[in-house]
């Protein structure tokens, strides 16, 4: 969680200048479920809504965290669930040993 609240909000903001975005013009956030304290501090780092990362959770506790798959089910679980507007944006964001972010781009 430290290195998560130390790292995150600077490679989404670079991430997304990259791309001619900030943080405001994304709609949804599919994360990776490393846990409860990991997901308190993307919200914290990424000054989240509370229930941004709601499917997040959900998936947590209904499968746990399945490694690297996880996330693709947060995926399918937002698609499925929120059914975020078309044309609107959203970020895909997992973690990789050591630290390393990954962050997808999303356009629904």
């Amino acid at each position: 969680p430290k290195v998560v609240e130390a790292h995150i909000a600077g490679d989404v903001t670079s991430f997304l200048a990259d791309q001619g975005l900030s943080q405001g013009d994304i709609e949804t956030f599919v994360c990776h479920p490393g846990g409860p304290k990991v997901m308190q501090a993307f919200i914290s780092a990424l000054n989240l809504k509370p229930d941004a990362l709601e499917v997040t959770r959900r998936s947590l506790a209904e499968l746990g965290n399945l490694s690297s798959a996880s996330v693709l089910m947060v995926l399918q679980d937002t698609m499925e669930q929120i059914r975020p507007p078309a044309e609107t944006l959203g970020l895909m964001m997992a973690m990789g040993p050591g630290f390393c972010s990954e962050l997808v781009l999303l356009k629904w």
